[in-house]
């Protein structure tokens, strides 16, 4: 009875000891970092599909303006073509490499709107309407995504460092620490508007 028992204390403590180590914390944290980086792409993926129903609108009116158009076009080609997987997100290469893909998106995106300024009768379409303010909501969602993105990786990259969870992590998990999302290059210089 007594052999009973002193096994039960040490699976009651060594259990005990298990829940305060981070094991299960830090899976969770990982996965977390992984949703995040889900539902960023799924809000990209929603842009990049509506980018050629906004092009074909934008066609209609603007036939002489097919470089801009072409440029879009391109750029949302490049952007669905770089892909990332979740396993990939601590490689900085890989995760500068799928920012700058979108980053050529929304430059490309900012020179069809001062096409779209041009053509005052395409701004009263009401189709091209509604395409803008889908476009528009879908870059605060990918905002909104980029910045829950990061939350979660600082969470990981944290709890992965601190102390029990170093311990854990170095002799169970072996997990590594996740890239941020981080502004393009192109977007530290503020945009020039001219008006001719």
């Amino acid at each position: 009875m007594k052999k009973i028992l002193t096994r039960l204390a040490v699976v009651l403590v060594a259990a005990m000891a298990a829940t305060g180590c981070g094991y299960n914390a830090m899976q969770q944290q990982e996965e977390e970092v992984f949703k995040a980086w889900g539902d960023l792409e799924s809000a990209l993926q929603r842009r990049a599909d509506l980018i050629p129903n906004l092009v074909q609108v934008v066609k209609g009116y603007a036939k002489h303006e097919r470089e801009t158009l072409t440029a879009v076009i391109e750029a949302r080609a490049k952007a669905t073509s770089v892909q990332i997987n979740a396993k990939d997100l601590g490689n900085m290469q890989a995760v500068q490499k799928f920012q700058q893909a979108q980053g050529e998106i929304s430059s490309a995106l900012g020179r069809l709107m001062v096409v779209v300024e041009r053509y005052p009768d395409l701004k009263a379409n009401e189709n091209f309407r509604d395409l803008m303010h889908q476009l528009e909501g879908t870059e605060n969602r990918i905002n909104v995504a980029r910045v829950r993105y990061n939350e979660a990786v600082k969470t990981f990259n944290y709890s992965i460092r601190s102390f029990p969870n170093s311990i854990t992590n170095g002799i169970l998990l072996h997990l590594e620490k996740k890239e941020y999302f981080k502004a393009d290059e192109a977007a530290k210089k503020a945009p020039e508007v001219k008006f001719e």
